[in-house]
């Protein structure tokens, strides 16, 4: 409960960055419960295999589903603020490429074994500033349900998970942009991307 309180003013904050960067119209929420349901399909089949495919197979499995989910370039853009802006290209570039590594290896190290948990979709429904709420659930028979809600953003005709919410009030891009912005005032973009690197190297090497 003190962790929600303390995260409740990040929350805030990030949901008026993220739902001010422009974007296109909403259009139909359809297309982005499609991305998520992609995405879970993806994620079981990675589970079922788990122990076969170890954290590399995991990996190289999960690349393109979440490349295809999730728009890392917004994401990383509102988590690094004024930085992002004042960053070289090359920076960016690289700053970027780090997150998405840290996104992909933070998956291929979470769900790495399948014991009859399944993905539930609940509803779809429209969200401020044209976005998609999409409300989920993990349903596990050893525990309870873990409820994620996907916040999507259409842009260029495709919809992308912006965020994803825990417990319905936990944002893990508002807990990110603190922890960003603190690196970053401290040792700049390059240090970020160091840190990033090195955190999804801690994954691999964890997980081996």
């Amino acid at each position: 409960m003190r962790c929600a309180l303390i995260l409740r003013p990040l929350l805030a904050a990030f949901l008026v960055a993220i739902w001010c960067v422009p974007a296109r119209g909403a259009g139909e929420a359809a297309p982005a419960t499609m991305v998520v349901e992609a995405l879970h399909e993806a994620l079981l089949s990675v589970m079922r295999e788990a122990d076969s495919l170890g954290f590399e197979g995991r990996f190289e499995k999960l690349e393109d589903p979440i490349d295809r989910a999730f728009d890392h370039e917004r994401m990383i853009r509102v988590a690094s603020g004024p930085f992002w802006r004042k960053a070289t290209d090359e920076e960016k570039r690289d700053l970027l490429s780090a997150f998405r590594l840290l996104s992909v290896s933070t998956y291929a190290a979470r769900f790495k074994s399948y014991k009859g948990q399944r993905f539930e979709i609940l509803e779809t429904r429209p969200g401020p500033q044209e976005t998609a709420l999409v409300s989920t659930r993990i349903v596990s028979p050893e525990g309870d349900p873990v409820e994620i809600v996907y916040v999507m953003k259409e842009s260029d005709g495709q919809w992308r998970v912006a965020d994803v919410l825990l417990e319905n009030s936990i944002s893990e891009l508002a807990v990110r942009r603190s922890e960003y912005r603190s690196i970053l005032k401290r040792s700049g973009v390059s240090g970020l991307i160091a840190t990033l690197n090195e955190k999804s190297e801690d994954l691999r090497e964890d997980a081996n």
